[in-house]
Formats: C-alpha cells, sequence, structure tokens
C-alpha cells in the first residue's frame, strides 16, 4: 500500500492547490499538466464526468513525475475507487461524503479529499478516515460559514475551499486559516489552452506564495 496520506501531506505543506481539470479530454490533457507542474501545481484532478477519464488519469500517470499527485474527482462509487488504484492514482476526490467510498479507499492506499457541508457530514468523513476535507461550495457558503465549521473540527485536519475560488478570493479565505483550494473554472475550462491554463496556474500558484510570505 502506497503511503499517500504522507505524500498528499509533502504537497499540501508546500503548495496546497489542486487542479480541477474538470471536461478535460485525453488528446490535451498532458499539455495542459505540463503547464500546471511548469507553474508548481503538485495535485492535479481529474473529474468522472469528464470525456474518457479513465483514459486521462492513466495517461497522466504514466507521464507526470512521482512527486505529482494524480486522481479522480466526482468518485461516487466503491467499483470508481477500486478501478481508480488499478491505476495507481494517488488523489480520491469526492463532492460528498460517503463512508463507504471513503473507507474503501483508505483500504485500497489512496488519499481521500471528501466533500462536505454540514459539521455531520464533515465529521463523518473524519470518522471513516478522510485525508483532508473540501468545504463544497465554498464561495457559496462564504468564509463565515467556514470558521464555524472549522471550530468543531481536529485542528489539524486540512480543509480546502473548492467552488467559486479565484486569485480575487484566496487572501480573505487564507486569512480566515484555509488550507488550501481546490480550483476549477478560475483554472481551466473547456477549450482553454495550456498556455493560458499556465498563466492562469501560475498567477494562482503567486498569489499563494504571496500570502504564506505575509503571515
Amino acid at each position: 500500500m502506497n503511503d499517500n496520506p504522507r505524500e498528499l501531506q509533502a504537497a499540501l505543506a508546500e503548495y496546497p492547490l489542486v487542479a480541477i481539470l474538470r471536461g478535460i479530454r485525453p488528446d490535451e490533457v498532458l499539455a495542459v499538466a505540463d503547464a500546471l507542474i511548469a507553474s508548481g501545481f503538485r495535485m492535479i484532478e481529474v473529474p468522472l464526468n469528464s470525456p474518457d477519464p479513465w483514459d486521462s488519469i492513466a495517461r497522466l500517470k504514466a507521464h507526470c513525475p512521482a512527486d505529482i499527485l494524480i486522481g479522480a474527482g466526482t468518485v461516487l462509487s466503491v467499483e470508481d475507487v477500486a478501478r481508480l488504484a488499478s491505476l495507481d492514482a494517488s488523489l480520491l476526490v469526492t463532492p460528498n461524503t460517503d463512508v463507504e467510498v471513503i473507507r474503501a479507499g483508505r483500504d485500497a492506499g489512496l488519499a481521500p479529499l471528501v466533500g462536505c457541508m454540514t459539521p455531520t457530514e464533515a465529521l463523518a468523513a473524519v470518522r471513516a478516515g478522510a485525508c483532508a476535507l473540501k468545504l463544497f461550495p465554498a464561495g457559496s457558503l462564504g468564509i463565515g460559514y467556514y470558521r464555524d465549521l472549522r471550530a468543531v473540527l481536529p485542528p489539524d485536519l486540512p480543509v480546502l475551499a473548492v467552488g467559486g475560488i479565484g486569485v480575487d478570493e484566496m487572501a480573505s479565505w487564507h486569512a480566515a486559516g484555509i488550507a488550501g483550494f481546490g480550483l476549477g473554472g478560475s483554472l481551466y475550462a473547456t477549450r482553454r489552452s495550456s498556455d493560458e491554463v499556465g498563466r492562469r496556474g501560475a498567477t494562482l500558484v503567486a498569489e499563494w506564495r504571496r500570502l504564506q510570505v505575509a503571515t
């Protein structure tokens, strides 16, 4: 079993930014990944409602350096967990809190980043073995909601804000103590060129660096 939680901790300590490539096609995924890695990203997620997602994930695993964590998003079933593990992926990202999916992921050596909104969901995810939580939809819930939720969670549990987050929102969330971000539409969109994704990625990474230095 891979020690993916350790690898995840290293990635979160350096650049806790997950690139969410919803809608990406296998024929474009490697160029986009190269641009993201060059900009500083270490975690790349291909949601399973993208075109041919398993092909994209397999290509990424074969192509990317070993310290780049590759995984699937929108993982909804134990069957998806097994297929993801068969590709030697690292990240298992869910939009919801499904205890069976989380436990299957941990048993398979994956690092579950679990979507949650309520305290009930968040604490159930923790008990099932989530390595980190993603507060979704963060932009709609707001920073005040996050602070209230954070108060009842284990202090060392990373929480990432996902949904409606761009470079302009990062500073206020960082000041509230968020551990990192999942970045989708502000980074990648269908038909957006790899060069443009790279430029956006560099801007987001530079903002994270600035915020870290400022604290």
